[in-house]
């Protein structure tokens, strides 16, 4: 079906990681950079230019498009969704991709940094890119495949179906999102608008994978109020609240209950950062588990620190207040198992083995079930995300385009 295909996925992957998006968390604005607008522009007009007439960028910095129907038969409405930040824990400015073609199996070394390299003993899906084409950056900043590579695969798929009109599908909705990077990529979305009944991401990492349950996820905020007074005449009266807050931090568990210590089903309790003064100082943190009783114990264990080290300071206190980021979207997805089921199947058809796996994670798609739009997520084929080490093959976005062209026959026949 694909044999005498010419794949446009690396050719816009390569054009779309060189604008920068990266958002930005401290901003209050949707989207939180106006620069990623930038990259909006560029993906409806390559729409436009397919002949959907109908995509589109929103004020808020969202991208819809349609692919009609060219079945008769009633199908439920489909959605494909992709990010266009990139994180804001590493540079995204300025980024020069480079492909090395035919992979040959040894050390990928960086030209603008002799200090990092990708090696297969720490990277080991390296091992299975054997004669593709690996894409980096030059080492000075990310690369972008998260999630730019998604883009580029239903950019792809939109261009394929578009191009062979004997392929029966339903109707096909597009959504492009900003912020997701920094929690806030559905915050705008119009869900009546976007007018879908299911959807997926396209946001996973290795070929053939399904992430059909992801964290549930808390954040919270720790305010210390301490006691203030002039240093030199401070002693058996000053409670300074850095330090209150320092030693909460530094009694949170050391073996456990942290990113660095945890794994699989394993939550955890993450600092990310603290502010203040001496009267005053707040911790931030993000609450990680696969349910809600864990996400309420580990909250607890913060409250049970703080109280052991405020036994300590007579005269101060604190606030622990937590808020929801996103859910399990597994909750969701067990009430409509097909949505998955079909996922697998298209993996099938392009030759890979489907595997469904957890993420220790969240994806748009997480907050998307929740309202209303059940949403997994399929690989795109990223790898090393978030660092100057990030990586992504060539052939395994070919894998994902196939997967979502074959996604849509699958709906149709089922349908």
């Amino acid at each position: 079906m694909f044999n005498n295909y010419s794949f446009t996925v690396a050719e816009r992957f390569l054009k779309y990681v060189q604008i920068d998006t990266q958002s930005d968390p401290e901003s209050p604005t949707c989207p939180s950079t106006e620069k990623q607008k930038n990259l909006g522009k560029v993906l409806v007009e390559e729409l436009q230019l397919m002949g959907i007439m109908d995509a589109h960028l929103d004020e808020h910095g969202y991208v819809y498009a349609t692919i009609e129907a060219n079945t008769d038969k009633p199908i439920p409405v489909i959605c494909f969704c992709s990010h266009m930040d990139t994180s804001p824990d590493c540079s995204g400015k300025d980024v020069k991709p480079i492909v090395h073609k035919n992979y040959f199996g040894g050390i990928i070394k960086f030209p603008q940094d002799a200090n990092i390299s990708l090696d297969p003993k720490a990277h080991p899906d390296l091992k299975n890119q054997i004669g593709n084409d690996i894409i980096t950056a030059d080492g000075t900043t990310l690369l972008g495949a998260d999630n730019k590579a998604g883009l580029a695969e239903i950019m792809d798929a939109a261009h394929y179906l578009l191009q062979h009109p004997e392929i029966k599908h339903g109707k096909i909705r597009i959504l492009f999102t900003p912020d997701e990077e920094i929690g806030r990529g559905v915050d705008k979305v119009d869900i009546k608008k976007l007018g879908a009944d299911f959807g997926y991401t396209m946001d996973g990492e290795s070929a053939g994978h399904i992430e059909d349950e992801t964290f549930s996820a808390d954040g919270a905020t720790l305010t210390i109020n301490g006691v203030s007074t002039h240093p030199g005449f401070a002693k058996g009266k000053m409670e300074s609240a850095i330090k209150i807050a320092s030693d909460i931090v530094s009694a949170l568990p050391k073996d456990r209950l942290s990113p660095e210590t945890t794994e699989k089903k394993h939550g955890f309790v993450h600092p990310t950062s603290i502010s203040g003064h001496i009267e005053e100082a707040v911790v931030k943190f993000i609450i990680r588990g696969f349910d809600n009783e864990t996400l309420t114990d580990n909250a607890n264990e913060i409250r049970k620190v703080a109280d052991a080290i405020l036994s300590n300071y007579p005269h101060s206190s604190y606030k622990l207040e937590t808020y929801d980021q996103y859910r399990n979207m597994k909750e969701i997805l067990v009430q409509f198992p097909h949505v998955v089921d079909y996922a697998m199947e298209a993996i099938k058809r392009t030759g890979l083995t489907p595997i469904t796996e957890s993420i220790r994670g969240g994806t748009d798609g997480s907050r998307l079930s929740f309202m209303g739009l059940p949403c997994p997520n399929i690989f795109a084929g990223e790898h090393a995300f978030h660092s100057k080490l990030e990586w992504v093959s060539v052939q395994d976005m070919q894998k994902a385009v196939e997967t979502i062209v074959h996604l849509c026959m699958v709906w149709e026949e089922k349908s």
